[in-house]
Parts: structure tokens; C-alpha cells; sequence
């Protein structure tokens, strides 16, 4: 079986790049270093030459530091963590734009910086990245507010398509992801199952085993079997239930106490 992983990043960073939001912000920021012309470009370069050298980078930048914040970046964290993983991931993407930069001051101008230029193009080029970051990261955790008919009080469906956010089913675990169901459909999200729980809000449920979580609310019947149970939900497939969480679905009321 194909490993789902680069066809999910490669769906979410097309679903971020075309967002108004993410394209409005890219042109701005191309925009502002066409104006500033960094590296020299705003001396050496006429207007379209300028404009087309830092939208390419630009936007190079973006799908750079959106697949090493998907790799890095956890959105459910927040405080001092967080915030050294935006360094950490701004300063990766740094480095694969610095000799990205390189690369391309070589094609357009004939050479590459030597000596202190080189250190300030480094300098330069990490700083923009750590600030690309965190703007990305601000955008990956507010780029798609949920629809008015779906509660607020349920943060993990913000990571949904929209097409899919619903009353949430049931989250298993699959490798390093969760498969997150809904009543609309099911969708995997690179994430672990313990910062999947903490972002269920108000839905009602527990995890009732090492690698699920279930909404009672989505509960058709509960059988048992031996020391253990088995949940049939109203879409998808059933749920098991670990010996240590059968008092979790009794005081719920699914099974008897």
C-alpha cells in the first residue's frame, strides 16, 4: 500500500496556497521585497525582473517552510515549545533558502556572494524565513473558520476540510496519524492522538482505548466481549473498548454497570 503521507501534505499545502488569504499574504510580502530589494536586486534589477526574482522566491519560501511546518510544527502546542518550534522550522527553511538564493543570484547576476556577503545573505535570509514562519503558523491555525453550523467548541474540525466538518464520530490512530471521522466523511491528520483528544472540546466522549476515541453521542449499541466491549457507531466501523475503559462506557450509560 502507498504510504498516504505526501499525498495528504501535497492536499493541504494546495488547499493553503490557493486560500485568499494565504495568496493575498504572498503578494504582499513579494511586493515589499520587491520595494525593499534585499541582495542587491533593487540596484541591479528594473521593475519586472524584480517583481518576477522575489515572487519566485516568495512563493519557493512558502511551499518550503509549509512542508517542513508540517513536518515540525505541532499547531495544538502553544508558549515557550511552540514558539522554539517556529525557530527550529524557520531556521530549517532557512537553510534550503539560502542555497535556493544561492542558486538563483548565480543564475541572474553571473555569481554567488563570497565572504561577508555571503554571511549577510545567510542573515538576511534567516530572519525572513523565521518571520514567514510564524506568519504561516498564525495562518495554518486560523485559515478556515468553521461554518455557523458547526460549534466552535470542537477546535480539532478547524483542521477539516470543510466539505467534512461535522459531529465527530470517532479518532483512531493509523501509524503517526489520526483518522478523524465525522458524520460528513473521514480525513487523516498528521497529529498524535493524545493533542487530537485535548482539541474534541465539548464533543462528548473519551478515548476507550489506547488508539481510539469515541463520541457517545454517535453510539448505536455496545456489546460486550470477554473482559472487553465493542462500540457500533453510527458510520464506519466499530470501536473497540479496552478492559481499563469499560467503567469509562458504563458511566456513560452504555453498558450496564
Amino acid at each position: 500500500m502507498s504510504d498516504p503521507r505526501p499525498q495528504l501534505a501535497l492536499r493541504e499545502w494546495r488547499r493553503h496556497l490557493l486560500h485568499p488569504l494565504t495568496l493575498t499574504a504572498l503578494t504582499a510580502v513579494s511586493a515589499v521585497l520587491c520595494l525593499i530589494g534585499p541582495f542587491g536586486t533593487l540596484s541591479s534589477l528594473s521593475l519586472a525582473p524584480r517583481i518576477a526574482y522575489w515572487t519566485l522566491l516568495t512563493f519557493a519560501g512558502y511551499t518550503t517552510g509549509y512542508l517542513v511546518s508540517y513536518a515540525v510544527l505541532r499547531p495544538s502546542q502553544s508558549g515557550v515549545a511552540h514558539l522554539m518550534r517556529i525557530l527550529l522550522a524557520g531556521g530549517l527553511t532557512g537553510c534550503a533558502m539560502v542555497g535556493l538564493v544561492t542558486v538563483l543570484n548565480w543564475l541572474v547576476f553571473g555569481a554567488a556572494p563570497l565572504g561577508d556577503g555571503t554571511l549577510t545573505l545567510a542573515g538576511t535570509t534567516l530572519v525572513i524565513s523565521v518571520i514567514v514562519m510564524a506568519v504561516l503558523d498564525l495562518f495554518t491555525r486560523h485559515l478556515s473558520p468553521a461554518p455557523a453550523n458547526v460549534p466552535q467548541t470542537v477546535p480539532l474540525l478547524d483542521r477539516l476540510p470543510l466539505d467534512k466538518r461535522g459531529p465527530l464520530i470517532a479518532i483512531s490512530v493509523e501509524d503517526h496519524y489520526v483518522r478523524v471521522r465525522t458524520t460528513k466523511g473521514e480525513e487523516m491528520i498528521l497529529m498524535r492522538l493524545a493533542d487530537a483528544i485535548r482539541e474534541v472540546g465539548a464533543a462528548p466522549g473519551a478515548q476507550v482505548h489506547r488508539s481510539h476515541w469515541a463520541a457517545f453521542d454517535q453510539v448505536t449499541s455496545a456489546t460486550r466481549d470477554g473482559d472487553r466491549a465493542v462500540l457500533q457507531m453510527t458510520k464506519g466501523g466499530d470501536i473497540p473498548v479496552s478492559r481499563r475503559h469499560i467503567p469509562t462506557i458504563k458511566e456513560a450509560g452504555l453498558l450496564p454497570r
